[in-house]
């Protein structure tokens, strides 16, 4: 079950598991009420509370409103129906290890594109003005907060009483079970794949819907948009952009293929990615910072170029396993691995390691740029307050932590391939480094 995640010491994992589980919720609204009503200081916000104690931070707590869970479900039917109706090529997912292909349709880009246009537009022609969604941000987070945390109770009673698939399990640990997830593939009925909606449809998207929230709030309360916040912006949702371009892709992927449907990943989707995610977009509401032309430029390209890597490195693995390694890369033949395993039910299969281009300089050198990309998004805020660079250490130690994951989980699938993948490619995330 899901002891494959629980690659660190039984003691380490549980201390992380029940702290993440207890203090990611209050850190979320001290981001928000630090973000929007603290001047984005960490010294304002720590002073406060030490002055209020427990009941300050009580009173900062927005209670759920009507407004928000109004927003949310409007919201999240809406990208449930798209995920839905709007046609898409069907794509069938990797082999999962009790032999289970998953099939979806692959209609991302398009509900996307709705998405963004239909929001925009009910702004435009005044139908409905998308402030009124920073305004009840504090709101709607902690209506998320708590309606996330019911929706994985959902998920574990569901991966108890009536799992989709044979991938699923307990591992005889409530707390673990409900942290780590009961099952790989949850469904509602056989067409609607719960964790394409919580990543995919409600996570990732509301990253853009909340970056063009942020640029509209601004110019509706400054009259202009600073060219920090275009910048930001900017490289965020040609980021998100590349993730539905590239969505297929996704569903073979850690998060989709290996990571089971619980608190980490589902609760992390509904709640982290709208909050931490899009919060460099957050800070520079109140904080229209002027970066002249120049250097708004230098950090726009510089962004651009790490996502154009990032997305290259996807791509370049893509068409590797797409084409069973008879492609060019960088030109040339790659050079590869032939390796055997074995699945839960006793099959001996194939898979090829690719050991050169942009996986030739380390095991997991797509996490290099992006973070890099990260970094030029949160760069338009300057350095007045360490806070819009909270998720770039965060993306840092998630991606470092994965890269370990990862290995521990290639080593156990592929034995002694693996140790020849590992002295072919010594260096697991940064080359020359780590």
């Amino acid at each position: 079950m899901a002891d494959s995640n629980t690659v660190h010491s039984p003691l380490l994992t549980y201390a992380s598991m029940l702290s993440l589980l207890t203090l990611c919720p209050p850190f979320v609204i001290l981001l928000w009420y630090t973000m929007v009503h603290a001047d984005g200081s960490l010294l304002q916000t720590f002073t406060y509370l030490r002055e209020h104690g427990l009941q300050g931070f009580v009173n900062i707590w927005p209670k759920p409103t009507a407004v928000a869970w109004k927003i949310i479900a409007v919201y999240a039917m809406f990208e449930a129906a798209l995920q839905l109706l709007l046609p898409g090529k069907r794509v069938e997912g990797p082999i999962s290890p009790a032999g289970n292909k998953p099939v979806y349709k692959a209609n991302g880009l398009q509900a996307y594109a709705v998405t963004l246009t239909t929001y925009v537009a009910l702004w435009w022609f005044g139908i409905f003005n998308p402030v009124i969604v920073y305004d009840h941000l504090g709101e709607i987070f902690s209506a998320l907060i708590f309606g996330s945390f019911i929706f994985c109770i959902f998920l574990y009673i569901k991966g108890h009483v009536a799992p989709s698939s044979n991938d699923s399990g307990s591992s005889g640990n409530v707390i673990i079970d409900f942290y780590w997830g009961m099952e790989l593939y949850p469904r509602i009925g056989k067409h609607f794949d719960i964790k394409v909606f919580t990543n995919c449809r409600f996570g990732m998207m509301s990253w853009a819907v909340l970056s063009l929230t942020y640029c509209i709030k601004q110019y509706e309360t400054y009259g202009r948009v600073a060219d920090s916040m275009v910048v930001n912006t900017a490289l965020m949702l040609v980021y998100v952009t590349k993730f539905f371009w590239w969505e297929a892709g996704y569903w073979n992927t850690m998060d989709i293929a290996h990571d089971r449907a619980g608190f980490y990943i589902c609760w992390g989707c509904l709640v982290w990615v709208p909050s931490v995610y899009t919060s460099p977009g957050m800070y520079l509401v109140n904080h229209p910072v002027n970066l002249g032309v120049q250097l708004a430029l230098y950090i726009l390209v510089a962004g651009l170029l790490c996502i154009y890597i990032n997305y290259d490195c996807d791509r370049q693995r893509q068409e590797f396993r797409k084409t069973n390694g008879k492609c060019l890369v960088w030109g040339k033949a790659p050079s590869k691995i032939v390796a055997s395993y074995t699945t839960t039910s006793g099959e001996t299969k194939t898979s090829l390691l690719l050991t050169s281009g942009w996986w030739g300089l380390s095991r997991h050198f797509h996490y290099v740029p992006e973070i890099l990309a990260a970094f030029f998004w949160s760069l338009p805020a300057l350095f007045n307050h360490f806070l819009p660079y909270f998720y770039v250490v965060f993306l840092t130690i998630l991606l470092f932590d994965r890269a370990k994951r990862d290995d521990d989980r290639c080593k156990t699938k592929y034995g002694k391939y693996w140790k020849l993948y590992c002295e072919r490619v010594p260096y697991r995330i940064i080359p020359g480094i780590y």
